[in-house]
């Protein structure tokens, strides 16, 4: 009897290992598309929607899964799961072009979503110019400290620096505006006298934003997504150059960590950042300038958090860059570690995200993120 030999390949490179086996080199580029497979979730489709993509897919190879009850009609929606390699996902979104129902929307919505690029992780470095930040708060509060760790950011390599002058870690209260001000101007007037990366101010207040702006800051962190400023979507349509972060949390520092709970948790991440993005855009934001943030620790358990690291590359569909923030927090368990030694775990997952392709991770430490970077080419 034949013994054969059989081993899974977990390459991402399908292209490199087919031209590894002797494949024609002149077909690897479009067969590669065989072998990568993806599903993707659709949401609150008709009956009559849901069986066309089904009986599609069906047509191309490929499956779907839908409520059970969408052949009889006796719903009125269904989500549903599509499924299949590249090039079958290719052929059903082209089918899809032909028919009615507003289909041919999702046929170019799915074309796009499987047009993608691979990215070069940037490092955020993180400056907190606060009291009571949960890893250095005080460290860094007179302005001869900031700006000393500032210089040290940027001689580390950072690719962007996220400034904040409010502590939002679990229980935390608000900072007015002034004081806000009051720390965080002087570093963004000094900045104008030296070289450096992107600066991002990391701020729920849309005054403090404006100000920043006008000043030379270039991105706006907002952990609250815009929900705790209401004035914050209409003050960042007035400048179009200006990067936003929007972040999904559930509730406020003061009272997030307080029995959170979801159903499912990627799907309701997902919904509330795309509100927000649609919201974002409907004031006038452009797309390209929005980047999402699902959040670890802000509203989230120890599984939760975790949930997120598995499967950040869903909110990839969102057609936004990525950016997580996990450095020493909370999740890690390590109540009692130096901030050397949490450095150490935080970029264990790092590595992970950045090998995954995640667009920016935020970090405290810069150094050991861009050595790593280095190291893994």
């Amino acid at each position: 009897m034949h013994d054969f030999v059989l081993k899974e390949i977990v390459n991402t490179d399908i292209e490199k290992e087919l031209e590894l086996i002797g494949f024609d080199k002149t077909y690897t580029g479009k067969a590669k598309d065989k072998f990568e497979y993806k599903n993707f979730k659709i949401f609150n489709l008709t009956p009559a929607q849901a069986n066309i993509i089904k009986q599609t897919a069906i047509s191309a190879g490929a499956d779907c899964g839908t409520h059970r009850e969408v052949i009889t009609g006796k719903i009125e929606n269904s989500n549903c799961i599509l499924g299949g390699s590249i090039s079958e996902l290719t052929k059903i979104a082209q089918k899809l072009q032909f028919q009615p129902f507003g289909l041919k929307n999702l046929g170019q919505n799915i074309l796009e979503k499987l047009s993608t690029q691979k990215v070069k992780t940037k490092i955020m470095g993180i400056l907190n110019v606060t009291q009571n930040s949960f890893s250095d708060g005080g460290r860094y509060y007179e302005f001869e400290d900031s700006i000393k760790q500032l210089h040290k950011l940027i001689e580390d390599g950072a690719d962007i620096i996220d400034i904040g002058a409010e502590s939002t870690k679990p229980y935390s209260k608000a900072i007015p505006v002034q004081k806000q001000l009051d720390k965080l101007i002087p570093i963004l007037e000094y900045l104008k006298t030296i070289s450096h990366p992107p600066i991002s101010i990391d701020t729920r207040s849309s005054e403090v934003a404006s100000k920043c702006i006008e000043i030379g800051a270039d991105i706006i962190n907002d952990v609250s997504g815009m929900d705790y400023d209401e004035q914050m979507a209409d003050t960042l349509a007035n400048f179009p150059n200006t990067k936003i972060i929007l972040q999904h949390s559930q509730g406020t520092p003061e009272n997030m960590q307080d029995s959170p709970s979801y159903e499912n948790i990627m799907d309701e991440i997902y919904l509330n950042l795309k509100s927000k993005l649609d919201f974002a855009i409907s004031k006038g934001i452009k797309k390209e300038n929005i980047i999402i943030d699902p959040g670890i620790g802000f509203g989230k358990t120890k599984e939760h958090n975790l949930e997120i690291l598995k499967r950040w590359k869903e909110l990839k569909t969102l057609g936004c860059p990525v950016l997580i923030g996990l450095s020493r927090k909370s999740f890690l368990e390590m109540p009692d570690a130096t901030n050397e030694e949490k450095d150490i775990y935080s970029l264990a997952f790092a590595s992970i995200l950045m090998n995954e392709g995640l667009d920016i991770i935020r970090v405290h430490n810069v150094q050991i993120h861009k050595k790593f970077q280095k190291i893994s080419g």
